[in-house]
């Protein structure tokens, strides 16, 4: 890809910085999803693999959601705030801001050289070291080309890690962005050794009873606007305390609102202290983002996400205003 204001280097280039240094320590973004963990445990694999000391860092002191348990390295990671260590190298990785990484921007700061692999736009680089592709349909699809190029063995928990960010980051291969080049790249992962149901078994059938409470009440609360083209539904801190839920209990939510009939655009909103949390998702070409940006937050075209400063009811009106006016 050619050079942009986000990226000043190759993917080739970063391989050869990895190869040169012994210590890395790996980061994603606060709440890591799929993708997010995936990337960063596949690529923390594959370094170990060549004899290099790596640090798989979480950006804050939240649990790793249970669905994702499963991979590969979850036992060896670490809240970034316990990690004393001067890494040769950070790398972020599915993060493209310093406020995103949470804990982790204090090792980044700190780090003798900084690296950034990520399919999220940004004005400008955060890292020496900085390949962003928006185009990607997945951070795990980025380092699983780099792991190729540092020259691991990417069967078994490679491929897994991969597979499994480009699984999620695709809703199961069903969002715009599963192309041509995703599958390929799904096929490669199953030859190296990805196993498809055993990983769609542990991170899309293990829902637990309080998310199927949330379920409820988010059905029950669901608002639509333009004729039934735009859906939202929220959810309270009452709401997580009453079922027993925490907050990967609620992820499942907005895919379900996104997959009514008519609903061209959803967005479920969870209470956050004195803040409100939105993910929105689109379901034909509307750009998400956009709306996102006007609350201070970002994303991708068909998935972003915001967070608002205030009461849930002004957020719901706040949203309400702006969908009701999305072509």
């Amino acid at each position: 890809m050619a050079v942009t204001p986000q990226t000043n280097t190759t993917l080739e280039e970063i391989a050869q910085v990895l190869l040169k240094v012994h210590t890395v320590a790996i980061c994603g973004h606060v709440s890591p999803d799929g993708d997010c963990l995936g990337s960063g445990l596949g690529l923390a694999c594959a370094l170990r693999q060549l004899g290099k000391t790596v640090f798989t860092l979480t950006a804050g002191p939240e649990s790793i959601d249970a669905s994702l348990r499963f991979l590969p390295g979850t036992s060896q990671l670490m809240s970034a705030s316990l990690l004393s260590d001067v890494p040769d190298v950070f790398v972020a990785v599915d993060v493209p801001i310093p406020e995103r990484l949470g804990e982790g921007d204090a090792v980044r700061r700190r780090a003798g050289t900084t690296v950034t692999v990520d399919h999220h736009a940004t004005d400008a680089p955060m890292a020496d070291y900085s390949y962003t592709d928006p185009d990607v349909a997945a951070t795990a699809l980025l380092v699983w080309k780099l792991c190729h190029l540092l020259g691991a063995d990417c069967e078994g928990a490679v491929a897994t890690c991969c597979y499994t960010g480009l699984m999620t980051d695709t809703g199961r291969f069903q969002y715009q962005n599963a192309t041509s080049a995703v599958f390929r790249a799904a096929a490669e992962m199953v030859e190296a050794g990805a196993l498809p149901g055993e990983i769609s078994r542990e991170v899309f059938q293990n829902r637990s009873r309080a998310s199927l409470q949330l379920e409820a009440v988010a059905i029950e609360r669901m608002e639509f606007l333009r004729e039934g083209q735009c859906v939202i539904s929220w959810l309270t801190e009452d709401d997580f305390q009453r079922a027993g839920a925490v907050k990967a209990d609620a992820e499942p939510l907005i895919n379900l609102l996104r997959s009514v009939i008519g609903v061209r655009v959803a967005c479920m909103l969870r209470q956050q202290g004195d803040a409100v949390r939105g993910s929105l998702r689109a379901k034909d070409d509307t750009d998400v983002a956009s709306i996102a940006r006007s609350f201070g937050g970002g994303g991708h075209r068909a998935a972003a996400g915001f967070t608002f400063q205030g009461s849930v009811a002004q957020a719901v009106e706040a949203l309400g205003a702006i969908l009701s006016h999305v072509e």
